[in-house]
């Protein structure tokens, strides 16, 4: 199906190929989980919000992608299929949600880049998005998974900013090593899959330093 961006230019799905720091880290092979290897971060997200809202841990979804269909062709009867489609706004992050009082918006990132985390996974209106969420209290990260080290990292948004500000200076990503000081290494469990708001426990606490 192609889909457009509201100003018309065509959407491509990307995935690219191209923080010892105040949280708490673990050896990376111990988040090596080999069941449903096949299963996309996204995946894994939806099934952990799942069970957050279950178990009344915390109340967060994916947000709905409103777009229009100009192009549909029904080879059966019963099935219609979507050949050409308009996004009608520019998206903002992934996902969004309340937890422990506090308002959530991340965005979800895979990379098979094993050095560094390119910034052009990212938007300038997503960005904006986040900064805006900030200055209203609102906690905000990106949760960013290596795939070929089988890593996965909570990131705060200040490490984004900060590189995503200095794109003039000629920065084009944020090095792995850097993610890895400053940022959360989520372990793999059975449940939640990923228990990323131990993460977000790490950011909230740190709002209340003084």
């Amino acid at each position: 199906m192609i889909k457009h961006y509201p100003n018309g230019v065509p959407f491509q799905e990307q995935f690219t190929a191209d923080h010892k720091s105040s949280f708490h880290t673990a050896p990376a092979h111990d988040n090596i989980i080999y069941g449903n290897r096949g299963m996309s971060l996204e995946q894994e997200i939806n099934l952990s919000n799942k069970y957050y809202l279950e178990s009344g841990i915390a109340v967060i979804h994916k947000k709905p992608i409103p777009i229009q269909i100009v192009d549909v062709c029904y080879p059966k009867r019963s099935a219609a299929v979507i050949k050409e489609a308009y996004f009608k706004q520019a998206s903002t992050t992934d996902y969004n949600g309340v937890y422990r009082g506090h308002y959530i918006d991340f965005e979800a990132k895979e990379t098979r880049n094993r050095s560094s985390f390119p910034l052009n996974n990212f938007h300038d209106h997503q960005i904006k998005h986040m900064k805006a969420c900030e200055k209203q209290q609102g906690i905000c990260f990106t949760i960013v998974k290596f795939v070929v080290r089988q890593e996965i990292y909570l990131m705060p948004s200040h490490l984004l900013f900060h590189y995503w500000d200095g794109r003039e200076k000629g920065r084009k990503s944020i090095p792995y090593e850097q993610i890895k000081q400053e940022s959360y290494l989520i372990n793999y469990h059975i449940n939640p899959r990923i228990p990323y708001l131990k993460g977000v426990d790490q950011l909230i606490n740190k709002l209340k330093m003084p």
